[in-house]
């Protein structure tokens, strides 16, 4: 009996906190909650509270209003939004 071909890879999709845009996960840049505050996860592989925005200004600049800090369920501090605004500083518009 033959094979009837290659069974296509999973590809993993999450929202954007940002646009509410649905991509796949690895186009996205994750933001984890860990005992240690909130970090940004270039691996996607840190232990914690996920969530994903674009690579761009705009999503940062929205989720950082409000959405992130309701998506990874804790109060994002003065220091912890000042570092992710610097990041978000080097991304494009």
């Amino acid at each position: 009996m033959a094979k009837k071909g290659l069974k296509q890879k999973h590809i993993p999709y999450r929202t954007c906190v940002g646009c509410r845009e649905v991509q796949p996960k690895r186009s996205l840049i994750r933001i984890v909650r860990t005992a240690n505050g909130i970090e940004i996860d270039p691996t996607g592989k840190k232990p914690g509270r996920g969530a994903y925005l674009h690579d761009q200004k705009s999503c940062w600049e929205v989720g950082l209003k409000g959405n992130l800090a309701r998506a990874l369920k804790t109060e994002i501090t003065a220091e912890e939004h000042e570092r992710l605004m610097e990041f978000a500083k080097n991304l494009p518009e």
